[in-house]
């Protein structure tokens, strides 16, 4: 029997997030393991957006309910002028198991 993929797999727990990129701009996007996901997009192995604009800092994480929500919420986020995205990250320090070491 295989394991169960993050997408069915009730005890997975989902995150919507935000880098700043090195030009200043945001970029949003969902995850099971922020950090990881940060690293890909250091590594270049990220949104072509990510790698063309990096290096990135994650400066806001979001747990969401579930692999829908985290979509229905990055979409939403990604609709925000970049203010609203400042604001965000700005009022939310990042819960201390996402700071960097």
């Amino acid at each position: 029997m295989s394991p169960e993929s993050p997408e069915t797999n009730p005890e997975t727990t989902y995150y919507c997030y935000i880098v700043r990129c090195s030009n200043g701009a945001f970029y949003t996007g969902w995850t099971t393991d922020p950090l990881r996901r940060l690293a890909e997009h250091n590594a270049g192995r990220g949104a072509r957006y990510t790698r063309m604009n990096g290096p990135v800092t994650l400066v806001y994480v979001e747990q969401v309910v579930d692999h829908s929500a985290a979509l229905k919420r990055e979409v939403q986020i990604k609709k925000y002028k970049h203010a609203q995205k400042a604001a965000m990250a700005g009022a939310n320090p990042l819960p201390e198991e996402f700071c960097e070491m």
